[in-house]
């Protein structure tokens, strides 16, 4: 990847050109591709808090169930999917975070010379008088994202300590069973995969083109013959 200065911005989006065109256009699809980013986080977080919250009734259930063997073994399981699942959503939120902010400042970038800055500006309401309303009912500049993330981060914690209900007491003589230790390992090792190997690919984008050639055959004299007399 090459990296540019703000004058080759400028340039390659017709900023600092007469025709603005090429700007308006850009923005459009800055506005166009942020919402849809948008649109995804939300979706992205109801399709983990599915997940989540199917593995926090699993867990409950298995603990308190009194026909399965093992009742611990198998919570300790399930609480490890929903850490990874926890920990997954906590990544993919952040990842949707950096593009969603990728958009926001082409917007920044490309705004001026089409709209002014209209979505640099910010408009708010005056301190007012009413501690109550300025506290409580009032509007507050929070950043949902932010808020999200600190939720996922504090279920991640939550999940952290109903894992550790569920191991077995330990010391030097009765260490954890092998059987835990592969569960935890599993759960780590995907875990640093999702954060190592899960971020977005930066190399060279030299793409490698195949075609594929189709054509009909074309038949013998004989055969052609053959066909049209229902040989």
């Amino acid at each position: 990847m090459v990296k540019i200065n703000e004058e080759e911005y400028k340039k390659e989006f017709g900023i600092i050109s007469s025709d603005k065109s090429k700007t308006e256009k850009a923005l459009q699809h800055a506005l166009d591709i942020r919402k849809f980013e948008i649109e995804l986080y939300w979706k992205r977080a109801a399709y983990f808090w599915t997940l989540i919250a199917a593995a926090f009734a699993g867990y409950f259930a298995i603990l308190g169930s009194t026909k399965l063997k093992d009742n611990e073994y198998l919570a300790f399981i399930v609480g490890c999917i929903g850490l990874l699942f926890t920990w997954a959503w906590f990544l993919v939120n952040r990842g949707s975070k950096f593009w969603q902010e990728n958009w926001e400042n082409h917007v920044d970038m490309l705004e001026d010379t089409v709209t002014g800055p209209l979505y640099k500006t910010v408009l708010q309401r005056p301190n007012d008088s009413d501690l109550f309303e300025n506290f409580i009912t009032g509007p507050l500049s929070i950043s949902v994202s932010k808020v999200n993330q600190l939720v996922s981060l504090f279920t991640l914690c939550i999940w952290i300590v109903l894992i550790c209900i569920t191991l077995p007491e330990m010391n030097l003589s009765f260490p954890p069973s092998i059987k835990h230790w592969i569960v935890a390992f599993i759960t780590i090792l995907f875990g640093v995969l999702m954060i190592w190997k899960g971020k977005t690919y930066k190399g060279p984008y030299a793409h490698i083109a195949t075609k594929r050639n189709t054509e009909i055959q074309h038949l013998a004299v004989n055969q052609t013959q053959g066909i049209s007399n229902g040989e």
